[in-house]
This record gives structure tokens, sequence and C-alpha cells, in this order.
């Protein structure tokens, strides 16, 4: 079992045609995700890199069977793009592109809530979901990936690549590894993620990286503190970053007294997460709690 992708999943690429979609639709098909179909508007009927393209999300679907998608469209695109994705009935939709205003998230979020969309979108602004030997959909590069039972949760994209290194190179694979994104609004949040890992058998630990800004957080440590009985390692970035700073993220802000690291930290011990201090901790960190069987 593993969460939200694996071997069997049907991907199409939003976007194709520009030049991320095209090396990333690459990069993906290489590692041994079934790219089924491409979509950009007015270049249906051609090919690219043998991926047949299509001009609408609900022509690719119907003719490919596809069940998830990356979208690797500009900003102003996106709303839309996710939108037609889930009017298609993509069941996980994965959104790279970053730049979009929050305001046309959210919209879109309340669009897919009033449309009852039982869609999964992970991001925007998120480096995408792997698991490893599997599916991965997004830009992670595959290589520092290893097949395991350790699930990672991270707001940042090279945290995430980062715990990853750390971890494959200690010998302690994932099951599946999902970049959340950076952005104020993002459709899987710490806690939509750590409920999926939870009631995944296949996961018996799980890495939480967070960072300044906004609840989320806190949030996640509260859930586990109530429902996750597996180990559970966290690591909160922007530890020294001073009041009304953006760190990196357009959601890694400290505002109004609220999104300290401190406030972070304190509630993930709190709920029994071992907290690693320094980015460079987060592996040895989750040794210090699980071993591979």
């Amino acid at each position: 079992m593993s969460v939200l992708v694996d071997r069997n999943t049907k991907v199409v690429v939003q976007g194709i045609t520009g030049s991320a979609g095209k090396f990333h639709a690459g990069q993906m098909k290489e590692y041994g995700t079934k790219i089924v179909a491409g979509v950009t508007p007015g270049k249906g009927g051609m090919t690219q890199d043998g991926i047949p393209v299509f001009d609408t999300m609900e022509e690719a679907v119907a003719k490919t069977g596809a069940d998830a998608s990356v979208v690797y469209v500009p900003a102003p695109f996106l709303a839309d793009s996710i939108l037609e994705a889930a009017d298609a009935g993509i069941r996980v939709c994965v959104a790279i592109t970053e730049g979009c205003p929050v305001s046309d998230m959210a919209r879109t979020f309340a669009a897919l809530q009033a449309r009852r969309s039982p869609m999964v979108l992970i991001g925007p602004n998120c480096p995408g979901i792997i698991t490893p030997g599997e599916c991965k959909i997004g830009i992670m590069p595959g290589y520092i990936h290893k097949k395991g039972h350790v699930g990672v949760i991270s707001r940042s994209g090279t945290l995430t690549y980062e715990a990853v290194w750390q971890l494959s190179a200690l010998g302690i694979g994932q099951s599946t590894c999902i970049g959340i994104g950076g952005d104020p609004l993002v459709g899987t949040t710490h806690v939509a993620a750590l409920e999926l890992f939870n009631a995944d058998p296949d996961t018996h630990a799980i890495v939480l990286i967070g960072e300044i800004g906004g609840t989320n957080e806190e949030e996640a440590a509260a859930y586990v503190r109530a429902e996750v009985k597996k180990p559970v390692v966290g690591f909160v970035a922007g530890q020294t970053a001073p009041p009304g700073k953006r760190m990196g993220h357009a959601g890694a802000i400290i505002s109004g007294g609220s999104g300290k690291a401190s406030d972070k930290i304190e509630a993930m011990e709190s709920a029994g997460i071992r907290v690693a201090r320094s980015p460079a901790d987060i592996g040895k960190t989750l040794a210090s709690v699980y071993r591979p069987g």
C-alpha cells in the first residue's frame, strides 16, 4: 500500500509543451512514472517525446484513463488548470507553479468546495509527491530516494530533499514523500498529510518539516498528540528570522506575534514529537527513534 500514488497511477502533464513541462515530463517518465498524456490548448494532436498531447483535460482523461495530473503552467493560468483537472475527474492534482496570487487560490478552493470535488490538491508552489521506486509526480530528484517505511511531509522543497538524502544515506527508506508547498494557502496541509500517513500501514514513522508563519505546524502537533502512535520527528525552518521578514516562501512570515518558530517547536515537543534543532540533524534524529525492521 502507498499514499496517493503508486506504479499504477496514470499522469497527465498540464503545460507539457512549455520548457518546464517538457523537461520534467521526461524526468518523470525516465523514473518510471506512467505519463499517459499532456495537455496544452491549441496543441492537441501533436506528441511530446512520444506522449500524446490533447487540447483539454476532459479529452485527455477520456482517452487515456488518467487519474492524476501535474501542473506546469504560468501562474495566471494555474487556477483554471486546477479546476479543469477537477472537472475532468482527476483524483490527485499536483500544482508545481509558484507565484499564484493568494486571491486566486482562495477562489479556487471555494470553487472546489462548491463543486464538492473529491480531488486531492498538492501545492501550489511545491516539489510534488513521490513513492520511491514506483511513481514521482513533480520536480524532486528521484535518485536520492530509497524505498522504505518513513513518510516525509514538508513545506520546503529543499528541506524535503535534504531530509530524504540524510535518511537514504542512513539506510532508512521512505514510503511516500509529499512536498505540500510554501504558500499561505495550499491544498494539502500538514494535518491532511498526517492523516494519510497515519492510516497507511506501510508508513512506520513520519518526518514533519515546517516553517515560520501560520499555524499549520501547531495544528499538526495537536493532531499528532491526539491520533498518531507512530514515531514523529519534526524540524522548523526560520528559527532565526526576525519578525516581519519573509524567509523564502510567501507563507513563511511572522505576523502579529504568531507563526514564530519557538511556538511551533514548543507545540511539537509537547505533542511528543522529537524536534531536530538543525536541518543537518533531521536524519539522525529520526534514526534515534526509529530503525527499519
